[in-house]
């Protein structure tokens, strides 16, 4: 799996990508309009059954690889990309598994700095670190100017499953994230003043991601039965307001922008839970906030959010 911000060396992605989710499989294409602003130029999607795809992170994914292949060259060839090659692909939530380390004392050598991250990412994951494939990226100091680390893993058994199934139809992913990651990256492209938060919800629960200066501040996967969703919500966003947050002089947080993706509670709901957490007065930006014009308002951007995220690093 690529660096996270291989980017920064190899800028080259295609702005074709793929996104897979339980029960649905996307592929997009975006073009440039102005700055920073882009067009969905190509999109098609399908719902797929849980007798083809799984997500599980230590779990074989794929159970019918040939009827995978076939809806995603259905869904190209309907899109008119079926002779693009290149693709960036956007991995089930529950696929992959992403944490941010906080290195709690400064270490003397790059071997030392090797050994903690390996005790750290099994310690986290679960799995050795020859079972995995682990993308991780150095991020800003903490405000006890500690070393931070964002990984990514996923089990490397897991990830050729969904590799072997772009081969058998002569395509190649160069950037392969998970879900959130891909939807994280409208808000990473688009600074605001203040703190952006993405919430993306998946059948299994959700994570939640504070942004600072386009840099995560705060990442937490949390695993719930929807029931406990909302409770869940206002325990991340209670961590968030406590700890991590200077108040302003009204005792408000200074938090800027809100993405709400995914089913499991309405976009009015969390609206609500995080203006009442937080003191604030957010709706949950759309594509159009986010510099996305969409050619149709009867496609839906949660439902290409990723994939479409993941796109926008060709430029």
């Amino acid at each position: 799996m690529p660096n996270l911000l291989s980017r920064i060396v190899d800028p080259w992605y295609p702005a074709t990508a793929i996104g897979l989710e339980q029960g649905l499989a996307s592929v997009v294409q975006l073009e440039r309009v102005k700055g920073k602003a882009c067009r969905l130029k190509r999109a098609a999607s399908s719902g797929i059954g849980d007798s083809v795809i799984q997500p599980s992170f230590d779990e074989p994914n794929i159970q019918n690889a040939a009827q995978l292949a076939a809806v995603l060259k259905d869904l190209a060839t309907s899109a008119g990309l079926m002779r693009q090659k290149r693709w960036s692909l956007s991995l089930p939530e529950a696929t992959a598994r992403t944490v941010v380390f906080t290195m709690e004392s400064q270490l003397q050598s790059a071997g030392e700095l090797k050994d903690v991250l390996r005790w750290k990412v099994e310690r986290s994951f679960g799995l050795p670190l020859e079972e995995l494939s682990v993308s991780r990226e150095r991020l800003q100091k903490d405000a006890q100017g500690r070393d931070r680390y964002l990984a990514v893993a996923v089990k490397k058994s897991v990830l050729a499953e969904y590799e072997h199934v772009l081969e058998s139809l002569g395509w190649r992913a160069g950037l392969i994230l998970p879900r959130h990651l891909g939807e994280a990256q409208w808000l990473m492209r688009n600074g605001s003043a203040g703190d952006s938060l993405l919430i993306s919800v998946s059948s299994q629960g959700f994570t939640g991601i504070v942004f600072r200066d386009k840099h995560p501040l705060i990442l937490r996967s949390v695993n719930c039965a929807e029931t406990e969703f909302e409770d869940e919500f206002y325990r991340f966003l209670l961590f968030y307001r406590d700890r991590n947050v200077p108040e302003d002089a009204a005792g408000n947080v200074p938090l800027a922008r809100l993405m709400v993706i995914g089913e499991g509670i309405t976009k009015e709901r969390a609206r609500e839970i995080v203006n009442e957490t937080t003191g604030g007065d957010l709706r949950p930006v759309v594509a159009e906030d986010l510099g996305l014009q969409l050619p149709t308002r009867e496609l839906s951007f949660d439902s290409i959010a990723a994939p479409a995220g993941l796109a926008t690093l060709s430029w």
